[in-house]
């Protein structure tokens, strides 16, 4: 299983918002939705896609996106306004979950189940040398990017992954570590993801 988790700093934690933009830059949440787990004509089984909601009025607050458990998504951004709206506001969606918890809650649980975990910073080692073994888990932020105290406590339990010296979007990165990523399972497993 691959998981990622996007750190949204001002990620409205209600449903009450004009447009995703409006919202603390949940079109961001949206476009890394997309990038982690929909792919042409069908999705990813083996993703997880987790956001890290920081603003107001009630964080911290973890939104999960299962690719093995989504349903009635289609990708446009209208569709998720509506979805985002309704999981936010307490309502359920096939596949997706919202819970009360901190990224150091999440960093811990993934480490205790024996997830490897990176932070994708420019200054890390290469991705295309890297094991990523049959789970891992990347860290990322939003426009803003991962708070220097809690990347110090991510870095506690895993370490810094580089797709280079250029500095992408954040749902590009998602998409470029998903390139990567199939490639690695290919020769590693000798399978398709």
């Amino acid at each position: 299983m691959y998981e990622f988790a996007l750190y949204s700093r001002k990620g409205r934690t209600d449903g009450r918002f004009e447009s995703l933009v409006d919202a603390g830059r949940l079109d961001t949440v949206y476009q890394c939705i997309l990038t982690s787990i929909f792919k042409c004509h069908g999705h990813r089984h083996d993703v997880i896609f987790h956001a890290l909601l920081n603003g107001p009025p009630n964080p911290p607050l973890r939104l999960e996106v299962n690719g093995s458990g989504i349903r009635d998504a289609r990708v446009d951004e209208k569709t998720w306004e509506g979805i985002l709206r309704k999981v936010l506001n307490g309502g359920a969606h096939p596949g997706i979950l919202v819970e009360k918890r901190s990224l150091q809650s999440l960093v811990k649980a993934k480490h205790e189940s024996g997830a490897n975990i990176f932070v994708l910073e420019e200054g890390g080692e290469n991705a295309l040398d890297i094991d990523f073994g049959e789970s891992a888990v990347f860290f990322l932020g939003d426009h803003v990017g991962i708070p220097k105290k809690d990347e110090k406590f991510i870095l506690r339990f895993g370490r810094k992954v580089s797709l280079g010296k250029q500095r992408y979007l954040a749902s590009s990165c998602i998409d470029i570590v998903n390139f990567i990523l199939d490639n690695y399972v290919m020769r590693k497993f000798n399978t398709k993801r």
